[in-house]
């Protein structure tokens, strides 16, 4: 089938049209999808009508699924997640740029998410583009960051006693805190992509602690700096979810910000990791 991709945004983001998530994939057509992910770093498939068994199938084709840790998964399905805000909510979930699971030691390639039920208006989701962030700091600064390491941890929201479960009151996300949340993993400041090989800044401010032997108030204020530039609108594309539209980001080269705009109407989603590999240093 040919394909239709419009670009949504300059940074990143296109629609693509003439892909049927619902049907088994070929290793062309998943190389062909691949391929723009590589090109748009994140890819909106509308009118996808999967159900669940589907939807673990393509997550499969697309390279495995993976875990999310410290939230519930569905009864009987380990690997897909309800990301839901029910109306009288006062929170909804991933408000606050990241990248997903950036803490583990292998996070994932690529996160795959179905919109089932959406608002009428807001809820929109924002991604920024991290090639873009690290290519357009001054060279001094590039040239510094690909020698540092930095420390990841999911202990901040996740932590027993962290943001998450403090607030567990205002969401109906299905949140389990947990001690393990405060293990400690360190990657590159700047990654090699393994498929494009561009470097791609990745560092973002829920998940990344510090920076490996600098001195904290030092770290924090090079981090801070790196937080503020690589979500400049310029960096970033935006998209108004419609029922059934498939998302499909890679997270080595992407943050993302699910915006809290809707209060008082429901939102539901489904979402899938894809297994990923260790970051190398660009």
């Amino acid at each position: 089938m040919e394909r239709d991709v419009e670009r949504i945004a300059g940074a990143c983001g296109a629609i693509v049209r003439g892909f049927d998530a619902s049907q088994r994939q070929s290793s062309a057509q998943i190389e062909a999808l691949q391929q723009l992910l590589d090109e748009h770093l994140v890819v909106f498939l509308p009118d996808q009508r999967l159900d669940l068994d589907q939807l673990e199938r393509f997550t499969d084709e697309l390279g495995g699924r993976d875990v999310t840790p410290f939230v519930r998964p569905l009864d009987d399905r380990p690997h897909v997640i309800r990301v839901v805000k029910e109306p009288g909510d006062e929170l909804n979930f991933a408000n606050a740029w990241h990248t997903d699971l950036s803490y583990l030691p292998a996070p994932p390639a690529y996160t795959v998410l179905h919109a089932w039920d959406v608002p009428a208006f807001g809820g929109d989701t924002m991604w920024a583009n991290q090639y873009l962030a690290y290519e357009t700091l001054p060279p001094a600064l590039q040239a510094q960051l690909l020698t540092l390491r930095a420390t990841h941890s999911a202990g901040m929201a996740y932590g027993t006693g962290g943001y998450l479960e403090r607030v567990a009151d205002k969401s109906s996300m299905q949140i389990e805190p947990s001690d393990d949340a405060y293990r400690v993993h360190t990657h590159p400041v700047v990654v090699r992509h393994p498929r494009t090989g561009r470097a791609a800044l990745f560092v973002n401010p829920v998940y990344t602690t510090g920076i490996d032997g600098m001195d904290p108030p030092e770290a924090q204020a090079l981090l801070q700096r790196l937080y503020a530039h690589s979500v400049h609108p310029n960096l970033t594309c935006r998209v108004r979810w419609q029922p059934h539209l498939l998302a499909i980001w890679d997270n080595r080269c992407t943050q993302h910000f699910a915006i809290n705009d809707y209060a008082g109407q429901r939102r539901e989603m489904y979402r899938t990791s894809v297994r990923g590999d260790a970051p190398v240093a660009a």
